[in-house]
């Protein structure tokens, strides 16, 4: 048995304990649930959940600057470390044969990304600073990794709800996107075939594309090169041919050990003082506005290809013009064959997926490069 004098210092945390970590530790035990039981993206919202249960849990020590979640902060998140990483291992997922082969759908990737600039007007309305209100815009890219970055760099004690936001949107493509498609578009629409007589893409345009992206954007748009650079790096690995270990591990253990701490990381930020108050709300419902938006700008757009190109592009594609690769190119490819088991538009919508990966990080360097020159 514990001694009298014991007690007062085994209870500290008992005595610290706040409704609102009860509430915050709900939130966790939810995200994890929608990991395990609905599957819904479980690499990033189990560390996210399990994170935010730690930092809920009083006097643990972890959240000090010398503590694991303190290191890991500073070791991967305010210095844009992890998100990087990842886009390295993304990068090596990524065939952009499809995007080479059909350049014009690069136009559905760029107007995948409306619903930013939108949300970012709109946040300046709701009276949010403007490097406050760049970094919300950015959710509706569906791009965690980008959301992170940009977060960090303008806005940083958002950072919670900003991650919390995307990567929850991400995980929920497959429920909120069929919805808009199935409003903007007509059925005859949805069934629109389209031939796939790819142009073949040579290896050496392969392996040059990614060099010349990183040097044009990186002239173009010098603060979207950390992330574009990244990117173009784990696609030259995997297009050269020659480093297949490099490839191998970009693949599996970096990007695997960067989203297991970038998770931690992230739902540790998610604490009662930080995370339940007003603004929180906000962004989350401005972050769904976002995404909706850029749906719906994409959709619209691939209607307006279908006019133009006389029936021949479905405009479904128009709606994998985000950033969330590749699970909004093979849901727009599923939707359509839900209207007709026989039309196959997986690889153009592959190719819109990857031009809004594309368009999502310029789009998120151009917010860097406006509001800093501006503020």
């Amino acid at each position: 048995m514990f001694s009298s004098d014991l007690w007062p210092e085994l209870s500290k945390g008992l005595a610290n304990f706040t409704p609102g970590n009860a509430v915050m530790i709900v939130a966790g035990l939810v995200l994890i649930a929608l990991a395990v039981l609905k599957e819904y993206e479980p690499v990033l919202l189990l560390p996210i959940g399990f994170g935010c249960i730690l930092a809920n849990i009083p006097l643990t020590g972890m959240l000090d600057d010398h503590g694991l979640f303190g290191v890991l902060y500073n070791a991967g998140i305010s210095n844009e470390l992890f998100p990087l990483l990842i886009f390295v291992g993304v990068g090596a997922m990524i065939d952009f044969s499809p995007l080479l082969s059909q350049p014009r759908l690069v136009l559905l990737g760029a107007a995948g990304q409306f619903g930013i600039f939108g949300t970012l007007i709109l946040a300046t309305l709701l009276k949010f600073p403007l490097n406050e209100a760049a970094s919300i815009g950015v959710i509706g890219a569906i791009d965690g990794p980008t959301s992170i970055y940009v977060a960090t760099k303008l806005a940083p004690d958002l950072l919670a709800p900003i991650a919390v936001a995307a990567y929850s949107y991400m995980s929920l493509v497959p429920i909120i996107q069929p919805p808009v498609m199935k409003l903007l578009t007509t059925r005859q629409e949805r069934c629109i075939r389209m031939e796939y007589a790819p142009r073949p893409v040579s290896r050496r345009a392969l392996i040059l594309f990614p060099i010349v992206v990183t040097l044009v954007i990186g002239l173009l748009v010098p603060d979207a090169t950390p992330l574009i650079s990244m990117l173009m790096l784990g696609n030259l690995l995997r297009e050269s041919r020659v480093v297949e270990r490099l490839t191998r591990a970009a693949e599996n253990e970096i990007i695997n050990v960067a989203t297991l701490f970038l998770g931690l990381t992230v739902g540790s930020t998610m604490t009662a003082a930080s995370f339940l108050r007003l603004d929180t709300i906000q962004i989350l419902i401005l972050g769904l506005l976002a995404f909706v938006l850029d749906t719906a700008a994409g959709l619209l757009f691939g209607k307006l290809m279908a006019r133009v190109s006389g029936g021949k592009i479905n405009p479904l594609i128009g709606a994998a013009g985000i950033s969330a690769f590749p699970m909004a190119g093979r849901l727009a490819a599923q939707v359509a064959q839900d209207e007709d088991f026989e039309n196959f538009i997986l690889m153009h919508a592959m190719g819109a997926n990857t031009a809004g990966q594309l368009g999502s990080v310029m789009a998120g360097g151009v917010l860097l490069a406006l509001v800093t020159a501006i503020l």
